[in-house]
C-alpha cells in the first residue's frame, strides 16, 4: 500500500522558465522569479512516516499545514527583501507562494501530525495508525469444554438457562 502521492501544482510553471531561459539565452537568469516546487524527501522508519520538505529563507509563521481527509496541503511563502535603497546587481533567489499537497494513505493516523521547521527544512512526521500496524494473532487450542455444540457461547458462558422451580 503507497503512503503518499505527490502532486505538484507548479511543476509546468517550472518547466515554462526553464525553456523561456533556453530561449533567451539565459541559463542563469539575472530576474528574481516565482518559486516552482518544494524540494521532499519521504520515508517510513519504524512505525512513523516522514517527509521533508526545501523551504529556505521561508519565515515559519507563514507554514501553513490543512489535513483534509487525506490530503495535507503545505503552504509558505518567502518575502522578497526589501532594503532601502539597494539598487540590485543579480536577484536569482525564488520568492513567492509555496505549494504542495500529498495525497496520504489511509494507514495514517493523520490526528497525531507532528511538524517542526529547522535550517530551512520542514519535517513532517505521521504516525501509522494502530489500526494499520501488523499484529500477532495467537490461535489457541480448542478443547471439548470450548467446542462447537458443547453448549456455550464463543464467550464461553453457559448456553442453558436454568429454570428455577
Amino acid at each position: 500500500m503507497a503512503m503518499l502521492n505527490s502532486y505538484d501544482p507548479f511543476a509546468s510553471t517550472s518547466a515554462a522558465f526553464r525553456v523561456l531561459d533556453q530561449l533567451t539565452g539565459r541559463g542563469g537568469t539575472t530576474t528574481a522569479r516565482p518559486l516552482a516546487g518544494m524540494p521532499m524527501d519521504a520515508y517510513r522508519v519504524g512505525d512513523n512516516f516522514v517527509a521533508h520538505f526545501d523551504l529556505p529563507g521561508v519565515d515559519p509563521g507563514s507554514i501553513d499545514l490543512q489535513v483534509e481527509g487525506t490530503t495535507l496541503t503545505i503552504a509558505a511563502e518567502r518575502s522578497v527583501p526589501e532594503i532601502e535603497g539597494a539598487q540590485w546587481a543579480v536577484a536569482e533567489r525564488p520568492f513567492g507562494s509555496y505549494t504542495r499537497q500529498l495525497v496520504l494513505g489511509r494507514s495514517l493516523d493523520t490526528d497525531r501530525l507532528e511538524a517542526s521547521y529547522h535550517d530551512g527544512v520542514l519535517t513532517v512526521s505521521i504516525p501509522v495508525a494502530e489500526k494499520a500496524k501488523a499484529r500477532k494473532v495467537t490461535v489457541s487450542r480448542a478443547d471439548e469444554r470450548t467446542a462447537v455444540g458443547s453448549g456455550q457461547t464463543i464467550e464461553g458462558e453457559s448456553a442453558q438457562k436454568s429454570v428455577e422451580s
